[in-house]
């Protein structure tokens, strides 16, 4: 059996990832730990992304709704979980809770409702108007978290302590970082999964040419609608997982800036690569740190990167690491 050269490029920087923080522990420096976790999560992110923009072409620059909404459903449950108050929604209430995969169910479920009403308005419409309709959407949500002083409004929501697992101590660095690895390399498999199926095949065929899908009796609208809501899902997750992380949740997790980081992590990486969103998240993150550290316009190397990449390696650092361009 054989893989490709762009699997073997991909099984090694998920490898990279997973060695990042056991070095850290060996060399004494366990702040690199969070660092590791803090890619794992925004690739997750970027991994849902990736599932619009990098299979549907479809250039979402929405998805901090999803991202803010799964952090704020982590964030508002375990607040009443630590009060022991319920949700009130008047005719009926809701119990909090701080475990993490009751928090996840909730997250993925309100990131795909959101996106299904945001898709099912936004795509009607195509090119820079599908653009800027996301944004507005992604944009009313972040004035909402704001104005929504129950939970913080612009001050944000803090999280008195890391949500529970079963059977894991997830104030544990290191423990906490395997549990968004794990569903980050589930995210992957799906994204996989996905893109070699025939809904896949149907999606990258609508993003080529959509009257051709059309006329073979495909539905190119439901298609995409099916890729953006569980492209919002993963999205989702990825924010309930960054809140525990921070131990916080504010409104700029729903902001325009979120929804332009994870497209540059993803055109960083290579748009439509499996792997592309977790080289795209290490090297923004290494960025970050790194220049971050020395002066407080380290975005500018970060534009100069992208300009790079842009110009001289259209298939981010995946494609300029297997040396060949990506095709379907």
């Amino acid at each position: 059996m054989t893989i490709s050269r762009e699997t073997a490029v991909g099984i090694g920087l998920v490898l990279i990832l997973l060695a990042i923080p056991y070095a850290a522990i060996e060399l004494g420096k366990p702040f690199y730990v969070t660092l590791a976790t803090r890619m794992a999560i925004l690739a997750l992110a970027a991994v849902g992304l990736n599932l619009a923009l990098g299979l549907g072409g479809l250039v979402s620059f929405g998805h901090a709704a999803f991202f803010g909404i799964g952090g704020y459903a982590a964030g508002i449950l375990a607040s009443h979980g630590f009060s022991g108050q319920p949700l009130d929604f008047g005719l009926f209430s809701l119990p909090g809770t701080t475990m993490m995969p009751a928090i996840w169910v909730v997250a993925v479920a309100a990131g795909g409702l959101l996106a299904a009403v945001i898709g099912a308005i936004s795509l009607r419409t195509s090119g820079v108007y599908f653009i800027m309709i996301t944004l507005a959407f992604a944009q009313m949500t972040y004035y909402f978290a704001i104005s929504w002083p129950a939970y913080g409004g612009e001050d944000g929501l803090s999280i008195t302590l890391r949500n529970a697992f079963p059977g894991v101590n997830t104030l544990v660095p290191i423990n906490f970082f395997l549990i968004c690895y794990g569903l980050l390399a589930a995210a992957l498999v799906l994204f996989a999964l996905t893109r070699d199926s025939r809904f896949g095949a149907a999606l990258q065929a609508a993003r080529q040419n959509e009257v051709r899908v059309a006329t073979v009796g495909i539905a190119p609208y439901r298609i995409r609608l099916a890729a953006f809501v569980i492209s919002g899902m993963v999205t989702a997750l990825a924010g309930a997982l960054y809140a525990d992380l921070n131990r916080f949740v504010s409104p700029s997790m729903l902001s325009w800036h979120m929804s332009g980081e994870l497209i540059v992590l993803i055109i960083l990486g290579g748009v439509g690569r499996l792997a592309g969103p977790v080289a795209g998240a290490m090297l923004f993150v290494l960025f970050e740190f790194l220049l971050g550290g020395l002066t407080e316009r380290w975005q500018f190397f970060l534009g100069l990167a992208l300009l790079g990449v842009v110009l001289f390696a259209r298939g981010g650092l995946v494609g300029l690491l297997v040396g060949r361009p990506r095709h379907g």
